[in-house]
């Protein structure tokens, strides 16, 4: 009996850890659903184990977390989990891939446009709510996103995020939190955190005038030629915008919308508009912080997008002409 007892032994022992993965389930319980957000640090995550009663001990956690190599590779997301040791729970995050939910911010949405896309997924008061309930995590952020959310929503960074949970507290949150890596921390470098507001201005109309990317820095030092110069900027996307907010949206700017009553204006009103009229993207943040320096203060758009650039209004009265007589021609 000793022989045979001896001889199981020296069978179990030898199986490997695969084999008694397959015929033992990992933990105790029910699962339970854990979740990851983004930026989370392994101490942080083995905290929030033991808050959550999956583990009690969360230094063997985080030894295991390094003895599997996953302490610096665990992604964010929702996670099925059981109560367990720390192995046990460690283990479970080797053998399964977080879940998320994939939502997409799109270069020059507006805060209705966002509302009107996620409007399947979130109701219209949590989207702004979430908005206006982010905490910055640091003065500077505090500083730059001080205002209403029709300010704030510039400031959030055009990308697709996985959400570890689908609430728009998270898809926030992540935006919000690239656009200060990706674009704050450049401007607090160059000393321009306190133009931040008039940059967002700048780069969300950059985004809705500009088609080509080689154009946006062109475009971005014409509206700055003619604010020095103190002339109307004369920009229709602002006349969408403010014909937008007044529940009507234009497929094209007849001359009868330009009498609009609105800050928005640009055609009735000198200077940048109260606020950006759409989220821009990187490229147009990068031409809105360094505008090309040339002496265009006009410009035009030909039938694939492109702008002819002028120096004075004659120039740009015969670019109009060349693109009628283009178009003519075509027709023809």
């Amino acid at each position: 009996m000793f022989l045979l007892t001896a001889a199981y032994f020296m069978y179990m022992v030898t199986l490997s850890p695969q084999w008694y993965e397959a015929r033992f389930e990992l933990g105790t319980g029910p699962e339970l659903i854990f979740v990851i957000t983004p930026g989370q640090t392994a101490v942080e995550v083995a905290e929030k184990l033991v808050s959550e009663g999956l583990i009690t001990d969360p230094y063997q956690f985080k030894r295991w977390m390094m003895k599997m190599g996953i302490d610096r590779k665990i992604q964010p997301g929702s996670y099925k989990l059981r109560k367990g040791s720390p192995w046990e729970v460690a283990k479970q995050f080797t053998l399964q891939k977080p879940s998320f939910f994939s939502r997409t911010i799109i270069p020059g949405s507006d805060l209705l446009t966002l509302q009107e896309n996620f409007k399947d997924f979130w109701q219209e008061s949590e989207f702004i709510e979430s908005i206006e309930s982010f905490d910055p995590p640091t003065p500077q952020m505090k500083a730059i996103l001080s205002g209403p959310p029709e300010k704030r929503v510039a400031f959030l960074l055009p990308e697709t995020y996985n959400l570890p949970v689908d609430e728009p507290e998270y898809l926030v949150s992540q935006s919000f939190r690239l656009w200060w890596e990706k674009i704050g921390v450049s401007l607090e470098k160059k000393g321009l955190l306190d133009s931040s507001g008039e940059l967002s201005i700048l780069a969300s109309l950059v985004e809705k005038e500009a088609r080509w990317d080689q154009e946006r820095p062109i475009i971005a030092g014409v509206i700055m030629n003619r604010l020095s110069r103190g002339m109307p900027l004369q920009i229709d996307a602002t006349v969408v915008y403010a014909w937008k907010l007044k529940g009507l949206v234009l497929d094209r700017v007849l001359y009868k919308h330009l009498e609009i009553e609105s800050e928005y204006n640009t055609y009735r009103n000198k200077g940048l508009p109260p606020s950006a009229i759409c989220i821009p993207s990187i490229i147009s943040w990068m031409a809105a912080i360094s505008p090309e320096k040339h002496d265009y203060l006009y410009y035009v758009a030909t039938h694939d997008g492109h702008h002819i650039f002028s120096r004075n209004f004659n120039e740009h009265k015969r670019a109009i002409e060349k693109i009628r007589r283009d178009s003519r021609d075509d027709q023809n």
